[in-house]
This record gives C-alpha cells, structure tokens and sequence, in this order.
C-alpha cells in the first residue's frame, strides 16, 4: 500500500475494468464512469492497450483476468440489487478503492459506504473532483487505517446502523489478509442485523505442481510491489468458517465457471481454465432474517455449486 495514493493492484483493477469497456464484446459488465476516474480516453486506452503500472502482467491486457475482473463487479451488483428489492438500504464496499458504484447508483434510497485507506481515499477524492464526477448524497466515504483504527469505529462515525440489514461487498482483498485478520472481518459482518450478506473472492491453494509454480510466482511479484498475499483458503474451509458465523445459504464458484455464465459459455478459454483464474473463487454469504426473508440472486446469476 503506497500512502501518497491507491494501491498498485487497485488501479490495475481499474484499468482492467476501464479496458473491458472497449474492447470485450459481449459487455460483462457497464462502468461509463472507470476511464474518466483514471483520467484517460477510450482512445488513450486502446492506444496503450495496458497502462504503464501494469507490470504485474495480470491487468488490462490479461484477458481472462480482465474478465473475471468485470465478473466479480457484476455478480457483486446483482446481488445488492436483489437485497435492494428485498428491502436492505445499507451496501458497505471494503476495500472500495476506485470502485465507482457509488456514482453509478441507480437506488435513490440505498446508502453506500466505501471503506479504504485514508491515502486512497484523499487520491480518489481528488481523481473525482478532477472528472467532474459528483459525490451523491447517498455516499458516505470511511476511511480506515487498521493500525490504528477498526472498521467497527469507522462506519459508526459515519452513520452506519448495525441494527439494520445490510449487504457487504469486498472485493479483491481477502488474499491481502491474514486468515485471523479476514476472519475478524467476517465475525464484524456476521454480527450485523438479519438479512445480512457478503460477497468476496478469495484464493484457494494450489493442487499441481505446475499451478503451485504459478501460484508462487505472481506472488512474488505482488511482495516485490508491497502487496504480498497472506491467505489462501479451501471451499471446504471457508465455508465452515462462514456457517460456524451463522450464515445459512452460501454459494461458491469458481472464476472460470463464473466468466463462462456471464457470457453466456462464449469465454473460449480452451480445454483447461486459463492459469490466472484457476486459484480464484466467488463467494456470496447470506444470514436470513426479518425483515426481507431469503434474498434471491437475479438470474441472471449461476446456481450454488
């Protein structure tokens, strides 16, 4: 994490996300906002077909990254659509970094609060104000330094309400985390009034030699930039984790069968997932309670696995 701006992988995600505007066909996912929040023109875009911070070597011009990219921001926004149907007003973003839901919200009466470092947040509050992107009512920005402060402290400072439902969205972080650090987090979620839900993504430990190798790899590059990955979790136990917390319904995908889905089994990734998707899951959690009962996912998302 740079504190004098967002982190690198945080604007490789939005340069990913920015990319598949302009070049993925079918659309995944519609974002009019991500290229104006980088400051740079579809036509700049498809000029350096990758930006200049990506030398991770799995951001724009990666397409099945870019792709799972845009998968997890739709999947993650069809299910607060759903809960928003069901009655929730709540959506807490962990990790927001240059997320642009907030500005895209089509719920007049769904609050968003984005959680983030405080140096990204203060680099994406003036990358909006530069766009000419305003800041709705319905946002609430939280910024959170969890060396000194904790997100219980920092969303009840902004007007968060635990008594009410609400939906967590938290994506592209988990892997960042220790296993007791994203545990807590989800004991915070767990915690807040029935119907609760959380969607994130997560990585699962290599089972082959050679994707072990190319698991290990883009590690490496990502503690050569300062974002080393401290988690790795199997289906089995995260969802143990998840329903000793108390959630009941739980859905699990892998990122290739998910990017299939959204475009309708036109992926094309050949006879074997891609390397960089085959360690990432999708999650999505839910406690259901009154008010709301079962949240249904539109369907246009896939069934439990």
């Amino acid at each position: 994490m740079d504190n004098d701006g967002p982190s690198r992988t945080a604007l490789i995600t939005a340069y990913a996300r920015a990319y598949h505007q302009i070049v993925d066909r079918p659309l995944i996912f519609t974002d009019p906002l991500a290229a104006r929040l980088l400051g740079v023109t579809a036509e700049e875009l498809a000029e350096l077909g990758t930006p200049t911070t990506d030398h991770l070597g799995d951001g724009a011009s990666d397409r099945p990254r870019r792709l799972f990219f845009a998968t997890r921001a739709r999947f993650a926004e069809d299910v607060v659509a759903a809960a928003v149907a069901a009655g929730v007003r709540q959506v807490v973003v962990l990790g927001a970094g240059l997320d642009t839901f907030a500005y895209r919200n089509p719920f007049p009466d769904l609050r968003v609060f984005e959680v983030d470092h405080p140096a990204t947040q203060a680099w994406k509050r003036e990358r909006l104000t530069a766009a000419g992107i305003d800041r709705p009512e319905t946002l609430a920005f939280v910024p959170v330094d969890f060396e000194t402060q904790t997100l219980a402290a920092g969303l009840e400072s902004t007007g968060f309400t635990r008594t009410e439902p609400a939906v967590f969205v938290w994506l592209g972080v988990v892997f960042y985390l220790t296993p007791n650090a994203a545990h807590t987090t989800l004991e915070y979620i767990a915690g807040q009034a029935q119907p609760v839900e959380v969607v994130f993504d997560y990585l699962q430990p290599a089972n082959t030699d050679e994707d072990s190798a190319h698991q290990q790899a883009r590690a490496d590059r990502l503690a050569d930039v300062g974002e080393p990955v401290y988690s790795y979790f199997t289906p089995d136990d995260i969802a143990a984790q998840l329903r000793a917390l108390g959630f009941t319904s739980l859905e699990d995908h892998s990122a290739p069968d998910l990017v299939t889905h959204y475009l309708g089994g036109s992926a094309r990734f050949g006879s074997e997932p891609p390397h960089a998707l085959r360690a990432i899951r999708m999650l999505r959690a839910s406690r259901s309670g009154s008010p709301g009962g079962n949240w249904v996912v539109p369907s246009s998302t896939p069934h439990a696995t």
